[in-house]
């Protein structure tokens, strides 16, 4: 199991690529679809607030066990949270 520290890391990296990619898009495309770019960022914003809230609180009574299985299921849904908002913004470039 990844420590704590790293699974921070990755969350603050996968949700930054998500920004980063769509401050490209408004600066490619001007004010096309601004709004719903500024959608996808608040949403990315709000949903790593949440990882990081479910990364430090796992269960005061959980073993060892119980902990893996929590931080599995937080990479698998940071995975396809990130995986949505790349769709969302790919969406908007057609």
């Amino acid at each position: 199991m990844a420590s704590i520290r790293n699974v921070k890391k990755d969350i603050d990296y996968l949700v930054g690529e998500v920004i980063s990619d769509c401050y490209t898009f408004m600066y490619l495309h001007g004010d096309k679809s601004k709004d719903k770019v500024v959608e996808i960022i608040e949403d990315a914003v709000t949903k790593r607030n949440e990882f990081f809230d479910r990364v430090n609180n796992p269960g005061k009574d959980s073993d060892t066990k119980q902990k893996r299985e929590h931080y599995r299921l937080i990479y698998s849904d940071l995975l396809s949270t990130v995986d949505d908002s790349f769709s969302k913004l790919s969406e908007l470039t057609k």
